[in-house]
């Protein structure tokens, strides 16, 4: 199955009644920053489609839907598996703070992001529970990929 997209428009921020306060370092906070922050848009299957309801059971278990362009094909990461193998709240920060990933993950929004938020969103990813399968490997550009997948095309500038 393949899909076109010649560009990525609009990301949604939700407010949540009693949300936890920025600076704090807490699950509650965690999941705030997980919505707002966009990560279950890509993350976590099915929340797009679903219109933002959040399955905890899919939560940041990274998904099988590509997403291809010039630099090959990439899949969101299974975070729950990531923060498992980070081991810590320390290790996951500096992963946080230093990873560097290919198209269309924003890495340095993640690198911006304030300490205290990081932490909080660690301490949600592992509050989830099972950590899942890993997600399909990197594709290189010019090999077809195995799962269905988006293409994310140039921009076509007019002509004249």
């Amino acid at each position: 199955m393949k899909f076109l997209m010649t560009s990525l428009v609009g990301i949604g921020f939700v407010t949540l009644a009693g949300a936890a306060q920025a600076g704090e370092v807490s699950v509650a906070r965690g999941e705030q920053v997980a919505i707002t922050a966009g990560c279950n848009d890509c993350h976590t299957a099915g929340y797009p489609e679903s219109g933002g309801k959040l399955d905890p059971a899919a939560a940041l278990k990274g998904t099988a839907l590509g997403w291809q362009g010039p630099w090959g094909t990439t899949y969101p990461a299974n975070l729950r598996l990531l923060a498992k193998e980070k081991g810590s709240e320390d290790a996951f920060l500096e992963y946080a703070k230093t990873f560097q990933a290919k198209p269309p993950m924003p890495f340095f929004n993640v690198h911006a992001m304030d300490d205290s938020d990081i932490r909080s969103l660690y301490q949600y990813i592992v509050s989830l529970g099972d950590v899942g399968e890993a997600v399909p490997d990197y594709v290189p550009p010019g090999q077809e990929p195995k799962t269905p997948y988006i293409v994310i095309a140039p921009p076509i500038m007019p002509k004249g």
